[in-house]
């Protein structure tokens, strides 16, 4: 078969079929030539006809079925893949097809996963029901930090950061994603260290804590950092998904252990960014909740990080809209975030998501317990229906937020 055999207009998806949505742009062949090229590289077939084609091979192929632009939606066979098996699924449509010299740009921009892919894997275990139970809190965002800086404090110092953000109203305190078990703070006494902070906090507040300590490790190490984070009644777990990397993810989330994990999406840009290059971050939304994570970080529109509004209205749908029975995944903004961002977040995100604020907490001038007092603060009076100005009158903490970060 030549490429352009790969095109049919008049073909309509299985429910069984795999599909994927392209942007393909051409280098010096024609447009069919490069569509039907991606569907052949990614399928059956190659540069050259082949001696060693069989008749049973044809029903095989991909088929190139919709063509606007230079966009085109490929259905796949359902036979071409291995269920539970998202290395070898990535492996053929995102892969080699990257390479190809005869494309100068080409972006995966969607994929739609047939029900008995999906049913092959996990999927999360708790998502935002089973994370609202958890915590015990219904009808607000969450609200969680970073702990800043990011790297170099010693694990006393790192637990007393992790306190006071509690103390002042966060839920969450995670590590941030290139803290591991460096000797200024190594992994085993960090957990414990902070996991005592936070059982103080919780009473000391009477309400749910969590700690996201990062288990991201080589596989092996993971899992037992995984499960060192269970025996200490840890709750949660972060990892650093694209990192580690699918299979790694997989084997984390199959071992079974009662953790919520919290994804973040470190390096995700390489793959992302570009809007003509590359892989759109709601496909990796599409893949991170198939394998079972129960919170993403899918980007803020506002802050720091690049993503447009659309972007993110985009990687949110991926988490929550229905998918064969998976449940809904909590979405994460996070990402040079304050409490003067909180109106614009709860508009984008409404109240099911974290709200992870780093610098916005630990650089309020009064320090971590104020910059969480005024988070808190920011998110009470937006749901209470009042102006952060307005609220801000009988709220210090959250008026000395908005003169810093006016």
């Amino acid at each position: 078969m030549r490429y352009v055999d790969f095109i049919d207009l008049d073909y309509r998806p299985k429910a069984s079929d795999l599909v994927c949505g392209f942007h393909v742009e051409p280098k010096g062949i024609s447009m069919d030539e490069a569509m039907g090229g991606v569907a052949a590289e990614s399928s059956i077939g190659t540069w050259t006809e082949l001696t060693t084609v069989k008749p049973y091979l044809e029903r095989l192929h991909a088929t190139v079925y919709d063509i606007v632009g230079n966009d085109c939606r490929i259905a796949y066979p359902i036979e071409l893949f291995e269920p539970g098996n998202m290395a070898n699924i990535l492996s053929s449509v995102a892969g080699n097809v990257f390479g190809l010299e005869a494309l100068g740009n080409l972006r995966l921009n969607d994929m739609e996963f047939p029900e008995e892919l999906v049913r092959s894997f996990e999927g999360p275990r708790y998502g935002i029901d089973g994370i609202r139970k958890l915590l015990r809190l219904k009808g607000r965002p969450l609200v969680g930090t970073i702990i800043k800086p990011k790297l170099g404090l010693r694990t006393e110092d790192h637990a007393k950061v992790a306190y006071d953000a509690w103390s002042g109203g966060c839920d969450i305190i995670k590590d941030d994603e290139n803290l591991s078990s460096q000797a200024f703070n190594p992994f085993e006494d960090r957990l414990v260290s902070t996991l005592e902070m936070r059982d103080r906090a919780e009473e000391e507040t009477g309400e749910r804590k969590v700690y996201m300590v990062n288990v991201t490790a080589e596989t092996e190490e993971m899992l037992r950092r995984a499960e060192m984070v269970q025996d200490q009644d840890g709750r949660y777990m972060m990892v650093d998904i694209l990192t580690v990397g699918w299979s790694a993810l997989q084997t984390l989330r199959d071992r079974g252990l009662e953790l919520v994990i919290h994804a973040h999406r470190a390096g995700h840009a390489a793959f992302t960014r570009s809007a003509v290059h590359g892989i759109n971050m709601r496909v990796i939304a599409k893949v991170a909740r198939i394998l079972g994570v129960d919170q993403l970080h899918v980007g803020t529109a506002v802050g720091k990080m690049a993503e447009t509004r659309d972007e993110v209205h985009e990687n949110i749908k991926a988490l929550k809209e229905p998918m064969h029975g998976l449940k809904k995944v909590l979405p994460v903004a996070s990402g040079g975030l304050h409490p003067g961002h909180v109106p614009d977040l709860i508009e984008i995100f409404g109240t099911d998501f974290v709200i992870q604020a780093g610098g916005g907490i630990h650089g309020h001038p009064d320090g971590s317990v104020a910059g969480a007092m005024a988070l808190r603060q920011a998110v009470d009076a937006r749901l209470g229906g009042h102006s952060l100005k307005e609220y801000a009158q009988d709220h210090k903490e959250l008026a000395r937020a908005l003169e810093t970060w006016s």
